[in-house]
């Protein structure tokens, strides 16, 4: 899927162009298979998130177009405004408003992994969005613990260590978006280095201890995979 191969015109593009384009780009098929996947089609297009990303490369850096582009209320627009936007531009106040926008989890992790997790907000906003009753703005607190853990590649183990506790707290959660994203940062967190392996292992111990049908679907889960991971390294 192409939107434009003149890397020129499209660094300029305005956000009615783009709208005009991801219009044209649109496959009611893929709507349909994003269903299937849980996401929220209502305002979807059915575009891939390669394609996207290769538009957002065209377009380059441009907070004020992913304002923009986030106002529209379209699926792809959102996550593409998420890939454009500048995470040094990006406020406390825009994080929330965003978060509080999320209805599919795709949009959140996408936003989530290409832009909040690079906000000098990122530690504030995920003790904050772990208390959250909302279902996509929960998710996002575990998402962002995730791919920090993975693209920060210079915090210290402090950091993630103050991340069991939260996690721990949250593992009764049995809403589905949000108990796979609490699975997810907890493996991802542990995946960082030996330290934190263990720590993750002894938070997943102390989850089991739980008496919730989520905690302990999470907790084996993820001791599954660390454990798994120990396996492989004395291999």
């Amino acid at each position: 899927m192409n939107f434009d191969t003149d890397n020129h015109h499209t660094s300029a593009m305005k956000v009615e162009e783009i709208i005009t384009a991801l219009h044209q780009a649109s496959n009611p098929a893929s709507v349909t298979g994003m269903q299937r996947f849980g996401i929220d089609t209502t305002h979807a297009l059915g575009i891939p998130i390669p394609a996207l990303r290769s538009l957002a490369k065209k377009l380059k850096k441009n907070h004020t177009l992913a304002l923009q582009l986030w106002e529209t209320n379209i699926h792809e627009a959102r996550i593409l405004a998420g890939m454009i936007d500048d995470p040094l531009l990006v406020t406390p106040e825009q994080m929330d408003t965003w978060a509080n926008d999320f209805n599919s989890w795709d949009v959140c992790d996408e936003v989530c992994g290409n832009l909040f997790d690079r906000t000098p907000f990122v530690l504030d906003k995920i003790k904050a969005f772990s208390n959250s009753k909302h279902e996509f703005i929960k998710r996002a607190a575990f998402t962002l613990m995730a791919e920090y853990a993975v693209h920060n590649k210079t915090a210290g183990d402090e950091v993630f260590m103050a991340f069991f506790p939260i996690i721990e707290r949250e593992a009764w959660d049995d809403r589905n978006f949000v108990k796979k994203a609490v699975n997810w940062a907890l493996r991802a967190t542990g995946k960082r280095n030996g330290i934190l392996h263990n720590q993750a292992i002894l938070c997943t111990q102390k989850i089991l201890l739980q008496d919730s049908k989520a905690a302990k679907w999470i907790a084996k889960n993820a001791l599954q995979e660390l454990e798994a991971r120990v396996t492989s390294i004395a291999n």
